[in-house]
């Protein structure tokens, strides 16, 4: 029988890894701590295959940390979400996982060939801090060549229409990929947890916006993944997905 709090599941999403090759001011992950886990391939492809066959899911999504430090995983997951005939194949990703052409164009053709279909590239003041933007549009070139259809997918800083030093240099940053044709998502408005909260308060004077990262415990949409295959309230490595998601009670 189907879970009552699961009824509307439609989407799987996996944090492959914490670890990442930022260094993002922004980020609600802080200082990435616990960023030796990775998620395991064969248990993560598993859980998709299974969820699939009881739930019509339209999008399965990776991301970290940076997910592409770990592209066994990605392919593994994005493989079997081919086969399945899920819709949207996403990953989040900041394009910077290797200074090597030969490796960021191998990347490319791979995750071309087991079926991403949506690659958000996160650009923005903040990424490019610390991440090369020339490695970065290397990357997309490539992703672009193979036929991956890309968006970019700036952080904005208080809303995606205030004007401060961040955003500025977001739009900066936005403008230079204009003679590649990407087009541009609408972001996401930097929520005040982790690095953003210590570094960024002085911009969170007024009401707090609201956590888009939080889900209704009632009404689960979405069946999110960490690295150490924490999920619902259980552990994939320890339980068998289906059991978990069977047992779980708000």
């Amino acid at each position: 029988m189907m879970n009552q709090y699961l009824k509307n599941l439609n989407k799987i999403e996996f944090v492959v890894t914490y670890a990442c090759t930022g260094r993002c001011k922004h980020c609600s992950e802080g200082d990435h701590m616990s960023c030796g886990e990775r998620i395991d391939p064969g248990i993560a492809a598993d859980a998709v295959r299974k969820i699939a066959a009881e739930y019509d899911i339209k999008t399965v999504m990776t991301f970290g940390g940076e997910p592409l430090l770990y592209t066994d995983a990605v392919y593994a997951i994005m493989t079997v979400a081919k086969e399945l005939n899920i819709q949207k194949r996403q990953v989040i990703t900041n394009g910077y996982f290797s200074k090597n052409a030969d490796k960021i164009r191998e990347v490319a053709e791979r995750l071309a060939a087991c079926g991403v279909n949506d690659l958000l590239l996160s650009v923005d003041a903040f990424h490019q801090e610390t991440i090369p933007l020339d490695v970065v549009k290397q990357f997309a070139a490539e992703a672009k060549a193979f036929g991956i259809p890309i968006r970019l997918q700036p952080a904005w800083l208080v809303s995606a229409t205030n004007d401060n030093p961040y955003n500025r240099k977001t739009r900066e940053i936005l403008n230079s990929f204009a003679d590649m044709e990407i087009s541009v998502n609408q972001g996401n408005v930097i929520f005040p947890e982790g690095n953003a909260l210590r570094y960024l308060a002085e911009y969170f004077t007024n009401e707090l916006p609201e956590n888009p990262y939080v889900e209704d415990a009632r009404d689960v949409r979405c069946v999110s993944f960490e690295p150490n295959g924490d999920v619902l309230g259980g552990n994939a490595y320890e339980r068998d997905i289906m059991e978990i998601i069977k047992n779980y009670t708000p």
